[in-house]
């Protein structure tokens, strides 16, 4: 091979007596970077900074909490013991579960303080994407999630005791944690765009990053290959990921979808 991406030889920082896993710190940092892009932009919309800020801090909790309950359920085979259930450091969150979760719990929370959930929609809309954008590198300190054996210059390289059974024999592996952060940070970049030159209905925007993300993560289940139910070949999230793909592509054209609902749309933000 001319060139591969080595993997990190520590996934924890030791301070003290206290250690730190790499994977929560990533998730943290995503979390934070998130919040703060999105009470900017609901403040411009004329919204409680504050008040969405603490919304968005209780949808992230329960966020985890359903991404972890989605990935146990769905793994009930590797929770021996037990209390493995709740080492959520060593990895295993399942996005969707957390993502159906969190809005739950925001839309709850919005309506409940009568803030706009369509306001709250379009501004959590980029700010989801760059989360996962950053979360991702605690992929890659865990080496997990990776793709198929490859030998492409950024192929990653795996150790053995992280490979997946059945590939032993491959070192290097496609590096899908890296494909997912680059395609999320691409469509943080289109939402932004969408936002200050298309007219749209307002909260449609959250219909592109579904759209969006759909589209990624299929493109990287099928890659995938650390997912043992296969359904015609396609993985459990393969198969929600093409259908949030496409409800979100629908969505966004039955909400914007004539010239009288544009001129009714919200402006592009200045």
């Amino acid at each position: 091979m001319i060139a591969s991406i080595p993997s990190p030889s520590f996934n924890g920082l030791d301070v003290g007596p206290f250690r730190f896993n790499i994977y929560g710190i990533c998730i943290a940092l995503g979390v934070i970077a998130a919040i703060v892009l999105l009470r900017g932009r609901f403040e411009k919309r004329g919204g409680d900074g504050s008040a969405i800020e603490k919304i968005a801090i209780a949808g992230v909790i329960a966020g985890v909490l359903g991404a972890r309950f989605g990935y146990v359920l769905t793994h009930l085979d590797q929770m021996d013991p037990w209390y493995r259930a709740f080492m959520i450091w060593e990895g295993g969150l399942a996005f969707f579960g957390g993502l159906t979760a969190g809005a739950a719990i925001i839309i709850y929370l919005l309506r409940k303080g009568k803030h706009s959930v369509l306001d709250g929609a379009d501004a959590i809309a980029p700010a989801l994407p760059l989360a996962q954008a950053i979360g991702r590198w605690g992929n890659y300190f865990n080496q997990e999630l990776y793709g198929k054996p490859t030998d492409l210059p950024w192929a990653l390289e795996i150790a053995p005791e992280h490979r997946v059974p059945g590939f032993s024999e491959f070192e290097t592996f496609h590096p899908t944690f890296l494909y997912e952060s680059v395609l999320n940070l691409v469509l943080v970049g289109f939402i932004l765009w969408v936002d200050k030159r298309i007219a749209y209905r307002r909260g449609s925007l959250f219909f592109i990053y579904l759209a969006g993300y759909g589209l990624i993560r299929f493109a990287m289940e099928l890659l995938r290959i650390d997912t043992s139910f296969r359904l015609a070949g396609l993985s459990r999230n393969g198969w929600i990921a093409l259908l949030i793909a496409a409800g979100g592509t629908i969505a966004w054209f039955r909400a914007n979808r004539s010239s009288e609902d544009a001129d009714a749309a919200a402006p592009p933000s200045s």
